[in-house]
């Protein structure tokens, strides 16, 4: 229970006394002062008032410790959206073994696709997809796979497979980290991600192809984040030689070629 405390920490979110907060809930000041303190608690019928004065679901303003969230986080609860950006309630449950209680990596093939984001949060949808096990990968963390469409991330191509990690808490995103991005209107892509979640609650999305201009999506679109860890393909992608590589290779061969004008010129003195 933290009722108490997230009282408190609401209260001073909004920059108001515990005189005015009281005024507003109907009740003393004392009593206010009470329950922050830990002194008594409220009953059902005022919680509910309580929640509903900051906008707050029940379960969150009882049982989650809100001094952890930020002030942005705080500013979405204020403005009605419930967001949780640390994946305290997840909503992959769902988890595929093998017969010796090994967790699999589910795939999501080109033809589930379309539906994932209405499935993600359904056991039954996540239970019936493919299952494949890679050993290299640790069993500490949650692995899914997903289909690459189209050229806008080079090297990866069409009809690569990308193997991605589960992110639980969004606030640990690195600028510029490959993800994949699962949201309501763009469904499945696969994007380097800014995180912009504290300044605007925005994702900036980039392409590696720069055919394919930037563009930003509200977290509160987003469904789920993947972070990449692995890309499958089924093509062997040629790489053009770096410069350094080709300028330390003639160099090479240059002093092969020295060394054998040095062989032959001795040769030629023994003969003498």
């Amino acid at each position: 229970m933290h009722l108490s405390v997230n009282l408190k920490t609401l209260r001073k979110y909004r920059g108001i006394s515990q005189q005015k907060l009281a005024e507003e809930l109907g009740v003393k000041r004392s009593t206010l002062n009470a329950w922050e303190n830990r002194i008594s608690e409220p009953g059902v019928a005022i919680l509910i008032k309580i929640a509903d004065h900051f906008r707050i679901s029940m379960d969150r303003l009882l049982r989650q410790d809100l001094t952890e969230l930020t002030r942005f986080e705080l500013k979405r609860i204020e403005e009605g959206f419930d967001v949780d950006l640390r994946g305290k309630h997840l909503r992959i449950l769902a988890t595929s073994v093998d017969r010796d209680g090994e967790e699999r990596i589910e795939v999501v093939p080109e033809k589930a696709k379309a539906g994932y984001t209405a499935g993600y949060s359904d056991p039954e949808f996540v239970g019936q997809l493919p299952r494949i096990s890679l050993p290299f990968l640790g069993t500490d963390r949650k692995y899914r796979a997903f289909p690459v469409k189209g050229d806008s991330m080079p090297p990866v191509d069409d009809g690569d497979w990308i193997v991605a990690e589960y992110l639980q808490d969004w606030n640990e995103l690195k600028d510029g980290e490959p993800c994949v991005v699962v949201s309501r209107q763009e469904g499945i892509v696969f994007k380097k991600v800014y995180n912009n979640i504290k300044n605007d609650g925005e994702l900036r999305l980039v392409s590696t192809n720069p055919e394919y201009p930037p563009y930003s999506i509200h977290i509160r679109e987003v469904l789920e984040l993947w972070k990449f860890r692995n890309y499958i393909s089924g093509v062997l992608v040629e790489v053009e030689p770096h410069p350094n590589k080709i300028a330390r290779a003639l160099n090479h061969i240059a002093n092969e070629i020295d060394e054998l004008k040095g062989e032959l010129r001795n040769n030629k003195t023994q003969d003498k």
